[in-house]
């Protein structure tokens, strides 16, 4: 069908995704699909941005359906968030490429990694490493290095390579019908503090925009006027400080809650429990509780997925569901072939979930609350019930 999958949180959407999107379309004329992640993100905090705005920018920037990726995958390390994103496009039954931005733009270096990652030789290596505290990240890298040499373990490095080696790795476990494409990534790093080209990071956008300054020559005109309508509305941008002593609180009388938490061994469970019970900020909380193994992200997810009762059994047996978000008319036609090919419900209401099991009523559980706890964090403090009650966007 010729039609492309992205998975991406557009956290915001800016001009480098744009460049990326427009890449995409030239490879897919039949449409793309992106897999938009929800109101909480991989970096363990809440979205800037409600996931249906974030959704409304890619819409009119040129995507054509937009599908939510749920939370304990969308909160999770790269290869869980690779991996529930992959199996979305996958079971739609109408994508036939996955593509990806890179910081090297070189794909069969990326498969290359992806090989290297997977060699029993690197995964002895990774177990030998993490004995000495390393980070898994970290122990990977070194891994790769030891095993494969300086050029591979490069690709490890640079968090755009890391995701599309992960995108690489269930591709092959789950889904070896998409072919996959990498563009190369453009203008400013990942973490940049300046942006270059034209291109700023979303860490530096949201930064600019918690701090009031303006942002528009870094994003598309039609996604600049989606934030304006969005931040006059109170909708943006979402501050995780409003809900610290909430955590805070939390973590302090309930202990358990971090039991059974995705990607928390005993040692970082206990950690950040003792941390809680002095810390005053989640930020001190965070430093008090990293060390050389534990990552600032991996605290984070662990701490707000303990909050919001993410379990490791969520992710452990995928993704129940396709959740649609929005559409434009090439996405509608979409949305009617895949209701014949689909392999999993496509969900377009609220209401149809409750003919779908067990599972999936827990998992949409997650979301309502998530959002009514997301609706805390913006400037204008919403309501409970957005979930239910908002619609699917037409573009």
């Amino acid at each position: 069908m010729s039609v492309a999958g992205i998975i991406a949180e557009y956290d915001p959407f800016h001009n480098g995704h744009l460049l990326h999107l427009r890449e995409t379309k030239k490879l897919a004329p039949n449409g793309v699909v992106v897999v938009l992640g929800g109101n909480f993100t991989q970096r363990g905090a809440p979205a800037a941005f409600p996931k249906r705005v974030r959704a409304k920018m890619a819409l009119e920037a040129g995507a054509d359906l937009v599908l939510e990726l749920p939370l304990p995958f969308s909160m999770a390390r790269a290869e869980t968030f690779a991996s529930g994103g992959v199996e979305i496009l996958a079971a739609l039954g109408v994508v036939d490429t996955l593509s990806f931005g890179s910081e090297c733009g070189d794909l069969s270096l990326l498969q290359k990694a992806a090989d290297a990652v997977d060699s029993e030789k690197t995964q002895a290596a990774v177990r030998t490493a993490l004995q000495s505290g390393m980070t898994y990240a970290a122990a990977r890298e070194t891994a790769v290095r030891a095993c494969f040499g300086d050029t591979l373990s490069d690709v490890l490095h640079e968090p755009n390579n890391i995701l599309g080696v992960e995108y690489l790795r269930a591709c092959r476990r789950a889904a070896p019908q998409l072919s996959c494409h990498t563009v190369l990534r453009q203008g400013a790093a990942h973490d940049a503090e300046r942006p270059a080209g034209g291109v700023a990071s979303a860490s530096f956008l949201r930064e600019a925009l918690l701090t009031g300054k303006d942002v528009d020559a870094f994003v598309p005109p039609s996604t600049a006027a989606v934030m304006k309508e969005a931040m006059r509305a109170g909708l943006a941008p979402a501050d995780i400080k409003q809900l610290e002593t909430a955590v805070l609180a939390f973590l302090r009388t309930t202990p358990e809650a971090l039991e059974g938490v995705p990607d928390l061994s005993e040692g970082l469970s206990n950690r950040i429990y003792k941390a809680a019970r002095t810390a005053r900020t989640l930020e001190e909380l965070y430093d008090t509780a990293k060390t050389k193994r534990y990552t600032h992200a991996r605290i984070r997810r662990a701490v707000l997925s303990a909050y919001l009762g993410v379990q490791k059994a969520d992710v452990e047996t995928g993704v129940p569901y396709l959740r649609v978000l929005g559409f434009s008319a090439r996405g509608r036609a979409l949305l009617q072939t895949a209701a014949k090919r689909a392999a999993k419900p496509v969900v377009l209401r609220a209401s149809d979930v409750r003919s779908l099991g067990e599972r999936a009523q827990r998992f949409f559980s997650l979301e309502c609350a998530v959002s009514d706890v997301h609706a805390l964090l913006r400037p204008t403090r919403g309501a409970c019930g957005e979930e239910m009650t908002e619609p699917i966007l037409h573009v």
